[in-house]
């Protein structure tokens, strides 16, 4: 078989059906103004995904493909090519190939690069025989495979550069000595982002301890621990990360906040970056987002069937406000950017007030607030409302002057969405009362509230199991019949966790007469829960059920996401609970792992205020 004919990717895609001439076309253009892989640019535009241009290549060459998260390979066979020659094609040597003698088997990225099989075969004597992979995998695979030595070479090499410049210096030896002691580290920083990107990684947290300092990726939402340094490289660390965001390197005693852009395997990414003095020093926290990651089609986002029917019923209104509840890190950013885009067409003026602002999405005009600017959420309201707009993004409603100038924005004819920190939907109008807002405004402006959550998605390798009698009690199913759920087992894919990705659960409350009715009298958040639930809305509790049935999720899992949520559902109204309400006992800390308290009573609120304010 002959595996050294040159193909162009794009003829292929066009012949296999793929795509058409005109998608083509639009995608080489696009490809040559941002410098990316025509691959890259065919699926950021949406015309394929990986998986259609991996069977395409495939089918074409007639080779096969190979999933290198799930791929080990052994010392002895890495060793037959030099990292640099790996990373500089983006290939992994895989061991000899079965049916052909004397010839290796190689994962490529670029399976019809001739000049990588030509080296290869120089440096290894052998004959090539590629199979396909992901190159984002390829790389997630170098980082596994080289990323401690790699990590521990560059602190080798600071430390050595760090000693022979430490002795007698003259003003330029020490200007010298900071560029040299700086490279090592841009490429230890760089690493440490790079990896983090590749294993789906939302934050990154460098912790300094008292003899070392530690590094953790929050993956699917649980922290992990991905290795440590001599705390001899903090000062340089924060040093250089902070030139990266652009926060003042003097200032070692204030919290900071930064932002840094990078590219990383040809995805633009937008990295948030928090300083906080600690005892042993600073912290930096770096929270990740991909550019790309906001702007989502909305059936990507997890809704059923019947949940996205009403989510598009409330995206027709006019005017009104749309809120999305939720703790933080539950995904609301990206529902109102999904949202966003869909309301985004050549007739409207959007606008919003954001703060951060967390993706450039072209066609809407985005303000960031500026606190020292004096313009807050408030203040770029009112200046927005002189502008035209017909529909207003505002990030989240904080206070009551915020709150005001939004529900009168929305009975003045515009459609303003945005969001709020409670944990259910029908908690979201005793929020809005408790920051000043008459109940007959608030039942004349909403027009819909999405409550959401984000839980674990059981990894390809979870085990069946039998239901417990309480477990069956949970899901609402009849005890006395069998019923099989799911539990983590752990594999190499999902690094032995038995998670892999998160799935997005929603309350969709669609605000009906009879809704606004129960506002307007003030009932409780209990009353219009059950309301809604008779007009056929499904609470989160529900959602995360459903989930557990469907072998998605586990019970663990619906548990930590919706317990607060049915916990909050249950308070009564909170002007009856601050009448001689007896003081709550402190949450369990399980549930706060799931999100901000939205209780009631006095306590909790303060709790919320001071974390929000932190957040």
């Amino acid at each position: 078989m002959n595996y050294r004919k040159k193909i162009r990717l794009g003829d292929v895609l066009v012949k296999k059906g793929i795509i058409d001439e005109n998608q083509l076309q639009t995608a080489l253009s696009r490809q040559r103004e941002q410098g990316k892989m025509l691959g890259e640019m065919v699926i950021a535009l949406g015309y394929a995904t990986q998986r259609d241009i991996n069977e395409a290549l495939c089918d074409s060459l007639g080779i096969d493909f190979v999933d290198m998260r799930e791929t080990d390979v052994s010392e002895d066979v890495l060793s037959m090519l030099d990292e640099n020659i790996m990373r500089k094609y983006t290939l992994v040597p895989l061991g000899d190939a079965p049916d052909n003698p004397g010839a290796i088997r190689v994962a490529m990225a670029d399976p019809t690069n001739i000049l990588a099989m030509d080296d290869i075969n120089i440096v290894t004597g052998k004959q090539v025989v590629p199979v396909l992979a992901n190159a984002s995998d390829i790389n997630a695979f170098f980082d596994k495979a080289f990323g401690q030595k790699q990590a521990q070479s560059i602190v080798d090499l600071y430390k050595k550069e760090q000693g022979d410049v430490f002795k007698e210096e003259t003003k330029e030896d020490k200007a010298r000595r900071e560029e040299i002691e700086n490279a090592p580290i841009v490429q230890l920083i760089n690493s440490v982002i790079e990896q983090a990107v590749r294993q789906r990684a939302s934050d990154i947290h460098i912790e300094p301890m008292e003899k070392s300092i530690r590094v953790r990726y929050r993956i699917d939402g649980n922290l992990r621990e991905i290795i440590d340094y001599d705390n001899t490289l903090l000062g340089a660390i924060t040093t250089r990360i902070k030139i990266m965001s652009g926060m003042d390197i003097s200032e070692k005693r204030k919290p900071q906040d930064g932002r840094i852009t990078l590219n990383v395997d040809g995805r633009e990414y937008d990295i948030r970056v928090s300083n906080l003095p600690t005892v042993y020093g600073e912290k930096c926290v770096m929270r990740i987002a991909s550019k790309e990651g906001f702007n989502i089609d909305k059936s990507k986002l997890g809704l059923t069937p019947a949940d996205l029917k009403v989510f598009d019923d409330i995206l027709k209104n006019p005017h009104g406000i749309i809120l999305v509840t939720g703790p933080t890190g539950s995904g609301k950013s990206t529902t109102l950017y999904t949202a966003l885009s869909e309301l985004n067409t050549e007739d409207v003026n959007i606008i919003t007030v954001e703060d951060p602002v967390e993706a450039n999405i072209d066609g809407i005009n985005q303000v960031q607030v500026n606190n020292k600017a004096n313009l807050t959420f408030a203040t770029a309201l009112r200046s927005i409302l002189r502008q035209d707009p017909d529909i207003i993004m505002i990030g989240e409603i904080r206070d009551g002057e915020t709150a005001e100038i939004a529900v009168r924005a929305s009975i003045t004819g515009h459609l303003v969405v945005s969001t709020l920190h409670t944990n259910s939907t029908a908690s979201s109008v005793a929020r809005l009362e408790d920051m000043g807002i008459e109940s007959y405004l608030i039942a004349d402006s909403l027009v819909g509230i999405i409550a959401q959550r984000l839980v674990r998605k059981l990894c390809d390798c979870k085990m069946p199991k039998e239901a417990s009698a309480a477990e069956k009690e949970m899901l609402g199913l009849n005890p006395d019949e069998p019923f099989t759920v799911y539990e983590p087992c752990g594999c190499k894919l999902c690094n032995g966790t038995g998670y892999y990705g998160r799935l997005g659960i929603y309350e969709i409350m669609k605000i009906t007469p009879s809704i606004k009715r129960l506002i307007s009298k003030h009932a409780d958040a209990e009353d219009i829960k059950n309301q809604a639930i008779s007009e056929g809305m499904n609470t989160l509790k529900m959602a995360a059920t459903n989930a557990v049935k469907e072998g998605v999720t586990t019970i663990a899992e619906m548990v930590k996401a919706t317990y607060e949520a049915e916990e909050d559902d249950s308070q009564p109204n909170a002007k009856n609970a601050n009448a001689g309400a007896v003081k709550k006992p402190a949450a369990p800390a399980s549930s706060l792992t799931s999100g901000l308290s939205a209780g009631r009573s006095d306590d909790n609120e303060i709790v919320e205020i001071e974390l929000e304010q932190i957040d």
